[in-house]
This record gives C-alpha cells, sequence and structure tokens, in this order.
C-alpha cells in the first residue's frame, strides 16, 4: 500500500519547481524568506497536501525542549 497519494506527490514537484524558480516562501503568509533548503521545500509540499485533505502520513512530533 502507497504511503502517499499521487496527487500528494505533484503538490511536493510544484513545491520543489517553485523553490528552483525562487518564489517558495517559508512562514506564515510567505513573509520569512525564500526557501533554500530542498528538505524544507519537501516539508511544505507534503504541509500544502495535508492541507488539501490529501493522504499523507501524520507529521512526526517534534520535542519542545532541548
Amino acid at each position: 500500500m502507497a504511503k502517499y497519494s499521487r496527487s500528494a506527490g505533484k503538490d511536493v514537484k510544484s513545491a520543489m519547481k517553485r523553490r528552483k524558480k525562487g518564489t517558495l516562501k517559508s512562514g506564515k503568509g510567505g513573509k520569512a524568506g525564500t526557501v533554500k533548503s530542498r528538505k524544507q521545500a519537501i516539508a511544505i509540499g507534503l504541509s500544502e497536501a495535508r492541507k488539501k485533505g490529501k493522504k499523507v502520513p501524520k507529521r512526526k512530533s517534534r520535542s519542545k525542549s532541548k
């Protein structure tokens, strides 16, 4: 069984294209600046797919304290 839907993959692909073009922004409302990292672009693509309700596994929990 596939982890991600095909349409979720398309969202990631479009995010990667926007990163290469220099139009992919990070942060709420895209105010934090342009994304340079490949990993960050993939995370943004998956996040957008989740918001659209596509088949993407839940985000791994982050620990708050260091």
